[in-house]
């Protein structure tokens, strides 16, 4: 029979053949087998982010509740983008990149946090288009400051504080054997598939949240938007249908593109799992999705393309008055 000091014997040298095998980095595979399209593929990355950082500009002088939920959408597409990018980047130009495991769980918890903030404020932003479009006598004095204030510390919130729950689960389980990861960043799913222990609660708590993020605000979405495209099509006046339609739709085409590729990435992030997809779908979740937005709202919104020509009219004047002086 064991006394305690077996016990505590057995127990340390357990604790240590643990500590012996711990993995205290991960090799990040990036994109493999790129040959001839590397550098083309590098200055495609470095475009779409400079792009990204410039584009977020465009409505920073607008003060209308529309506007003040793009501008932060456009600082989550940034925070979401330079969390990945200059990884990225140097993996493409030197190959596999290993990470501290640390750095890797961290890098996981604020891509998540920025993730669930762009839901959500896609999330809000449909409640927007629904006060502007189907209630618009009542629109002004109900998204006042203090609700769109509201809508957008909510959006934060969640986004900063429903990660912590995954980032703790994943703390506590055990990486000791294989180290490589077969993705451009530290992604869940990848993660998990390298854990030495239980991961089921983790690939619970992780299916929990995308069942809440993408799920219920997607449906909630979805009746905004029913009830939205009611609203229109019982409209009278076809310049009133068409103006309606052109508020509305540049937002609908960014959540189908996002929740979209959300949906199948991490509603069952450890089975049934492709890395290529996977790749190919974050790819365009971090890098291209982000660029696209500004454009679809630019293009899309007749208001936002005439403060766009303002905007330019009054630099190009700027520019003249300098060379006549």
């Amino acid at each position: 029979m064991y006394n305690i000091y077996d016990i505590i014997f057995f127990h340390s040298q357990e604790v240590l053949r643990r500590n012996q095998t711990k993995v205290v980095d991960f090799i990040l595979l990036g994109f493999q087998n790129l040959g001839l399209f590397r550098i083309p593929f590098f200055i495609l990355i470095v475009f779409l982010y400079t792009a990204i950082l410039i584009s977020s500009r465009s409505s920073s002088k607008m003060n209308s509740p529309m506007y003040i939920f793009l501008s932060h959408l456009s600082i989550s597409d940034i925070l979401i983008s330079t969390t990945v990018a200059p990884k990225t980047l140097q993996m493409i130009l030197l190959g596999n990149t290993s990470l501290p495991a640390l750095g890797c769980i961290t890098q996981l918890y604020f891509l998540g946090a920025f993730t669930i903030l762009e839901c959500c404020l896609l999330t809000v932003m449909s409640y927007d288009r629904y006060l502007a479009i189907c209630r618009p006598l009542r629109y002004t004095s109900v998204m006042n400051v203090k609700l769109l204030n509201s809508l957008i510390t909510y959006s934060w919130m969640v986004g900063f504080l429903q990660p912590l729950i995954t980032h703790t689960l994943i703390l506590q389980l055990d990486f000791c054997g294989p180290n490589v990861i077969d993705h451009f960043f530290c992604d869940v799913a990848p993660l998990l598939e390298l854990s030495c222990s239980d991961r089921t609660w983790v690939e619970i708590e992780v299916s929990i949240v995308a069942l809440f993020v993408g799920l219920f605000q997607m449906l909630f979405i979805i009746i905004t938007y029913i009830l939205i495209f009611y609203s229109i099509f019982n409209m009278s006046s076809k310049a009133g249908k068409e103006k309606a339609l052109s508020t509305c739709s540049s937002h609908l085409a960014v959540v189908c593109t996002y929740y979209g590729t959300l949906i199948i990435l991490y509603l069952s992030p450890a089975r049934g799992y492709s890395f290529s997809l996977n790749k190919m779908l974050s790819f365009i979740n971090t890098m291209v999705t982000p660029f696209f937005n500004p454009i679809i709202y630019t293009m899309r919104n007749q208001e936002i393309r005439m403060a766009f020509k303002v905007l330019l009219f009054y630099k190009q004047n700027n520019f003249s008055s300098l060379r006549l002086k």
